[in-house]
């Protein structure tokens, strides 16, 4: 595939999509290095990656749906959201947990550092597409509250998580934009 067609093929692809097939702890490497070569502005390299695989999941999964059993009102509280959230991480054959560490010296402004992360993230996407892997990136609200999970460092913090898993390709999955046209103002 050339980078056009990689980018322009990029899907999320969601856990219940994935079948059982695991993806290698030598693809994980592959993506967190490709990761590590984002922009970052005076080099603050601010991503930081936690990988969830086995039994782990199965400890994410209970956190999250128990926290969210916690933090939810019995008027809002969705079973269905409560079985997803234990059901995703089952079906991921890894979770990568999206952290970024705030440079010390607050150097540059806060933005731009989620932005070298979020960079980060579309390279591991770009590179799980251009592999025929399957990812997604979810940011619910519980990431707030995985501090009491992991184990952070001062200003590190978590912006979600990148679940993997293969796929079967047996279906075009398609997606949409508005042309390009409608959104650019050439001066």
């Amino acid at each position: 595939m050339n980078i056009n067609e990689i980018i322009r093929g990029r899907r999320s692809i969601f856990p219940p999509q994935y079948n059982e097939k695991p993806v290698s702890k030598e693809f994980i490497k592959m993506l967190l290095e490709n990761a590590n070569w984002a922009p970052t502005h005076r080099l603050t390299q601010p991503w930081r990656f936690k990988i969830i695989q086995n039994e782990a999941k199965d400890r994410l999964g209970t956190f999250l749906s128990d926290t969210y059993t916690d933090i939810t009102t019995d008027q809002d509280f969705s079973p269905f959201k409560h079985k997803k959230i234990i059901s995703n991480c089952k079906a991921a054959s890894a979770i990568i947990a999206i952290c970024m560490q705030r440079d010390a010296k607050a150097r540059i402004p806060e933005w731009e550092e989620i932005a070298s992360t979020a960079m980060a993230v579309q390279n591991m996407w770009l590179t799980c597409t251009a592999h025929k892997v399957g990812c997604y990136w979810s940011s619910p609200k519980l990431i707030n509250y995985m501090d009491d999970f992991f184990d952070f460092e001062e200003g590190e913090r978590c912006l979600g998580f990148l679940y993997l898993g293969h796929y079967d390709q047996d279906e075009e999955i398609q997606s949409k934009r508005d042309a390009i046209d409608n959104k650019v103002e050439w001066l």
